[in-house]
């Protein structure tokens, strides 16, 4: 009897006080201190201006017709305006020509360099005889300079009167017994598409080393166990190896679209936006605004719309990163 009793005074006792596991907040704060100096420099580098950035854009502010001194001292401005330079964005035909070149640029770029990337990638899965060198080849591209590279293709490749693209139709058409071939003019004929491949040249190197770490990290047992089944490679790669590439195919396409959107370099140096606007993008077009019109709010807003565009699509690229690693984590 006493036994029970016991073990019902115990059960209605109250619990031991846990201990504390956690850390106090003094040791997280000494442990987080080396981090402060990093984190104060980014603040000031990126969000100051950016926050300077929205002021201007509520600004109706141009070098050619000069105003009253700004509060924060940064110029002239004729008035505050609100949102009139935001509207201005969205509704003004010029800029949105920029957001169609904008939306071409990145889709035609990405796509064309996803599919490359995605065959190159399956190539170098495959073991042969100096894969090593193929690959350090193959990767070159994405390390040249933007605008050393957009010069490459402008000079080398696409120039009409000793370029390499015509230099190879005079040379066939010779084979067949003409003298000279016709001459084209990429940059002038075919703006948007000689910008494209440039950047689809440079950028296909960067989807292939994502891919081909995906082709890497599958599991061999389940390849292995899917021929011995009689799988063949069409099936084994549309039922298997492609449902494993979707996140690294949506990681490789953000991030890329990240990049492309905010490109200027190849839009600069191959064609400046023409012929007429037919290329100019966003990135241009600001730098257009700023730089040959003078009009600093509606470049500033234009550059807050692209830049709130940019962390649009970088919050989903964080969220593929993020799946991949629990992924990993779970295995």
């Amino acid at each position: 009897m006493s036994t029970v009793a016991d073990t019902r005074q115990d059960e209605n006792a109250a619990p031991p006080a846990r201990r504390a596991t956690g850390t106090s907040a003094r040791s997280r704060w000494i442990r987080r201190a080396p981090l402060l100096p990093a984190l104060i420099f980014t603040i000031v580098i990126t969000q100051i201006p950016f926050l300077v950035t929205l002021v201007i854009s509520s600004l109706h502010w141009s070098a050619l017709n000069p105003g009253d001194k700004n509060f924060l001292g940064l110029g002239n401005y004729n008035e505050f305006v609100g949102l009139d330079n935001y509207v201005t964005v969205f509704t003004d035909g010029r800029l949105r020509s920029a957001v169609f070149n904008t939306v071409t640029l990145t889709v035609g770029t990405v796509g064309l360099s996803l599919l490359l990337g995605l065959g190159l990638a399956i190539l170098l899965d495959r073991k042969f005889p100096g894969r090593g060198l193929a690959r350090t080849l193959l990767i070159a591209p994405f390390l040249i300079m933007p605008v050393a590279s957009a010069l490459l293709w402008k000079h080398a490749i696409y120039n009409p009167s000793y370029g390499l693209i015509n230099g190879v139709l005079n040379w066939v058409w010779q084979l067949f017994g003409a003298d000279q071939g016709p001459t084209i003019d990429f940059v002038s004929n075919y703006p948007m598409p000689a910008v494209i491949m440039a950047l689809v040249w440079q950028w296909t190197p960067f989807m292939m080393l994502i891919l081909l770490a995906g082709l890497q990290a599958q599991p061999t047992d389940i390849l292995e166990a899917a021929r011995v089944d009689g799988a063949s490679s069409v099936k084994i790669f549309r039922y298997i190896t492609l449902p494993h590439l979707r996140q690294y195919l949506e990681l490789a396409t953000l991030l890329g679209a990240i990049y492309i959107v905010q490109h200027i370099d190849a839009v600069f140096s191959i064609t400046q936006g023409g012929p007429g606007s037919a290329t100019t993008n966003l990135p241009y077009e600001i730098y257009l605004t700023t730089f040959r019109k003078f009009e600093y709010g509606e470049a500033a807003a234009a550059g807050v719309v692209t830049v709130i565009g940019t962390m649009i699509v970088a919050t989903f690229a964080l969220r593929v990163v993020s799946s991949l690693f629990r992924e990993e984590q779970g295995r």
